[in-house]
This record gives C-alpha cells, structure tokens and sequence, in this order.
C-alpha cells in the first residue's frame, strides 16, 4: 500500500522512523500503510483501530511489535485462531486459523486519536475487505472506533442492522439476523491494560465466546 491520502499521517508515520526512540534505533520501520492480514477464508474478523506507531508502523504488521499484541495473539492463541501467543515481527511464523486482522485506519495516527476525515479516507480499504472476506460469522470490535468502523461499514454496504442502535459495551452482543454477531471488546491499549480496565481473562473471554458462537454455526 503506497497511500498518501492523509497529509498528517503520512508525516507523522515517516517522522517516527526517521526518529525511533533509543530501543529500536538501527531498526528499518515500515513507515507506510499497513494491509490486514490473516485468513482469507476466516470467519471471525477483528477490527482495531489504527498501527502503532512503534508496532505496526515498525514491523509492518498489525498489532506487532507492541504490548496490544502482546495481549490480542495470547487471547487469539488460548482460544485456537493463532498458531503462537506472540506477534514479533513479519517473520516470525505466526499464522491465524479461521481469522483475520484488519483496522479502521491503516497509518498510525498521532496520540491515537485519528479524525474522522482520515477514517472516512481510510474506509474504502475496510469495505473492500468485508466484500473480500465472505464467510465472516463473527466480529470482534477492538475498541469503540473499531466497533463503530464495523457498524458505519456494515450501513454503507447495505448490510442489515439492528432495529435499536447498539451500545458499545465490553462483552456486549449484537446479532444482525443475517448470520454475523458482533462482539464489543475494550482495545487492549496500555491505557486499558495497564489500569486494570481490560484484563486478560476479560480480553480471552470475548474470544472464547467467538469461537462458541462460530461452533454453532451448521
């Protein structure tokens, strides 16, 4: 991906490789827009919000590198979609089973806070991926914007909604009657992680939960 849409982001992804902090000096950073990755015939679809800027936008691979991927690939492992509990770098053998990574925005935001013109630039990457990705059954939304991401694609792809407008909500459920659940999940952020608002057995129950539902299916 060779984007260069969001002048802001693409500043700032380039700014931090031209300046790593002292642990990672000497490394060569990805410093462009990141594709997802994962199982091209998954049915459970993830949803984050954007890159790193010391993980993905270093490695070039979602949620890699960084301390949220740390927590995401333990969960993903206990619960069967990943082959090893840790995401490292590009190379490190790590495959998902029956599961894909994708994000709201594909460049990493300065302070994590995208606007949502750079979303709404971003958006045809995430619609072209669920047009792509057929046999999804379950989503999980990393976070509010990832959650939201899901819900604004779903209304622009024409895709049924629910009558009432779902709340985001750790855990919380929405069924959308044509075979896709979605399943709400705080972002395992160090914000998150680190305070206590997200714990792991919080973050392997949402994913324990996805692989119930997918053996319900026929």
């Amino acid at each position: 991906m060779r984007c260069r849409k969001c002048p802001r982001l693409v500043a700032y992804r380039e700014a931090v490789a031209a300046a790593p902090p002292r642990r990672f000096a000497g490394e060569g950073y990805w410093a462009r827009p990141l594709p997802g990755f994962g199982d091209p015939r998954a049915r459970l679809l993830l949803v984050g919000l954007a890159p790193a800027a010391h993980g993905g936008n270093r490695t070039g691979r979602m949620f890699t590198g960084d301390r949220s991927g740390d927590w995401l690939f333990d969960a993903l492992h206990h619960a069967g979609f990943a082959n090893r509990p840790t995401s490292r770098h590009r190379d490190d053998g790590l495959r998902l089973r029956d599961a894909y990574v994708t994000a709201a925005l594909r460049c990493a935001p300065p302070a994590n806070k995208p606007t949502p013109r750079e979303l709404a630039r971003c958006e045809p990457y995430l619609l072209e991926e669920l047009t792509l990705l057929h046999r999804v059954r379950v989503v999980v939304g990393l976070g509010r914007i990832g959650w939201q991401a899901y819900l604004r694609a779903r209304r622009r792809l024409g895709a049924p909604l629910p009558p009432r407008a779902p709340r985001f909500a750790h855990g919380a459920v929405t069924d959308f009657g044509d075979g896709v659940t979605l399943i709400a999940s705080y972002h395992p952020s160090q914000q998150n992680t680190f305070t206590g608002r997200l714990t792991r057995p919080m973050l392997r129950g949402v994913f324990r939960r996805a692989r119930r539902l997918l053996k319900e299916i026929p």
